[in-house]
């Protein structure tokens, strides 16, 4: 008979990326059907519960939780041997990286080496104090983190402001600068284009696009998909457009968002029109273009061809059967956005279609993120695919640096589970360290649709839906 275990280790502590780790090490010992450490917050709670874990409810976020499901309960002691070990190695790269970092604080480090971009990727409620700390030595700053308060965000910009410094962020998961790719950016060749992106993905579908196309990107400079709101009012944007503006090899700027506060749009664009760069809008929202069409747009304007952009299907098409609805299962914010819009404007008012975007804040507290730890969505994937009512499962695959090895590996099997169409954006380019062909063919192998474009692939599952929609 199988075996649950669930201990609590109060006041202990690893990085979500590290506990990614320990936990995967623990699903390879023998005898181990399943295994997750973690931080006990209440979305993890909340995943080992529905995986058949029973969590003590005195558990809180500043406990570690260890829950390993056995074959028989006589491999515990193995088990939680592996936990230790796989723990104790995690802690010993820790302290590596520490005696090579030997400064103590950003403000010591930016004094031995003046000017050095920093980039931050602390717990988001204690990400200011290292930001500031950067800002204030006049050091541009990309801050990973997310779950960063607003204000904190909006004090950081003005500072950042009065000082002519740039801040990427927060949750600025994508940046190329001076050629050299930051967290999930893509392998792209240099060009004239440069990026302003208050959105993650959204940088990536273009750099991925314009690749296909032949077109290299100078530079990609994300801002937080907050900085173009109402609160926070482009303060980032501005810098990032006046930075590109003075790049002599940047012959035009494109700017992306998801769909910003309609005044402050309006502020950027008098902002854009004084610029002796041109810059292309893609701002996503209701009756604009979609990213697709406008990365056709920048090719357009630069005189170069639109490709076909790629579609690849599979050799057996899957019947939608009696179900309705459409899922959209994403790891990328922006990419959620775009089929949700696309969606509204094809299909019209609600009809029990689900989009969800499990890099939100909401589901990355005290977790890696998705493109990192596909644990979450791969759980959602199924209950979808389960679903009688399911029609039709939407998804996105975003490769580049940073971004988990092999997502195809992870993900055919539960695409090859469903018997339900499934049709996937796979982001990337050729040269990304995942190797997008052999991404896209194992996709398509397990029975996927595959597009190149997340409106190309958002427009085939509506269209397989049929009369269902």
């Amino acid at each position: 008979m199988s075996h649950f275990h669930v201990e609590l280790r109060p006041g202990a502590y690893a990085d979500s990326v590290a506990l990614l780790q320990v936990s995967r090490s623990v699903q390879g010992i023998d005898g181990v059907l399943a295994a997750q450490v973690a931080m006990a917050t209440p979305l993890n709670v909340d995943v080992l519960t529905q995986m058949g874990f029973a969590v003590p409810e005195r558990a809180t976020p500043n406990d570690m939780v260890v829950a390993v499901h056995l074959r028989d309960p006589a491999r515990l002691d193995a088990a939680i041997t592996g936990v230790d070990n796989a723990l104790r190695d995690a802690g010993r790269r820790s302290e590596g990286a520490t005696e090579v970092a030997a400064p103590r604080t950003t403000a010591a480090a930016l004094r031995r080496d003046p000017g050095a971009l920093t980039v931050v990727s602390v717990p988001g409620p204690h990400a200011m104090v290292e930001a500031m700390d950067a800002v204030e030595s006049g050091s541009d700053v990309m801050i990973f983190s997310d779950n960063v308060p607003l204000d904190h965000e909006v004090a950081l910009k003005r500072a950042a402001a009065e000082r002519g410094v740039l801040v990427m962020g927060p949750d600025c998961g994508t940046a190329v600068v001076d050629g050299i790719g930051l967290g999930f950016a893509n392998v792209v060749s240099p060009g004239p284009v440069g990026i302003v992106a208050a959105s993650g993905t959204g940088c990536q579908q273009m750099l991925a696009l314009l690749d296909h196309a032949g077109v290299g990107v100078s530079s990609a400079l994300g801002v937080g998909g907050r900085d173009l709101s109402s609160t926070v009012r482009g303060l980032a944007t501005r810098e990032a457009l006046r930075r590109l503006d003075a790049d002599p090899g940047v012959e035009l700027i494109v700017l992306i968002s998801k769909p910003p506060a309609a005044d402050v749009a309006d502020e950027i664009a008098d902002v854009a029109a004084g610029l002796a760069t041109p810059v292309e809008f893609a701002l996503l929202g209701p009756g604009r273009p979609d990213l697709t069409a406008a990365a056709e747009a920048v090719l357009r304007r630069l005189d170069r061809e639109v490709p076909d952009w790629p579609a690849e299907r599979p050799a057996g098409a899957r019947d939608p059967g009696r179900g309705a609805r459409l899922h959209g299962l994403f790891v990328g914010g922006t990419l959620k956005s775009e089929a949700a819009l696309i969606a509204a404007e094809t299909l019209g008012a609600d009809h029990g279609h689900t989009f969800v975007d499990f890099g939100d804040d909401a589901y990355t507290a005290g977790r890696a993120h998705p493109m990192i730890d596909p644990t979450l969505r791969l759980e959602h994937l199924r209950r979808a695919a389960a679903d009688p009512e399911t029609a039709v499962i939407l998804l996105d695959v975003v490769l580049g640096h940073g971004a988990e090895d092999d997502p195809a590996s992870l993900l055919a099997p539960a695409v090859a589970a469903s018997d339900r169409p499934v049709v996937v954006a796979v982001v990337g380019t050729a040269t990304d360290p995942q190797h997008r062909d052999r991404q896209v063919r194992a996709l398509v192998e397990a029975g996927a649709e595959v597009h190149l474009s997340d409106a190309g692939a958002t427009r085939r599952a509506i269209e397989l839906l049929g009369e269902r929609a």
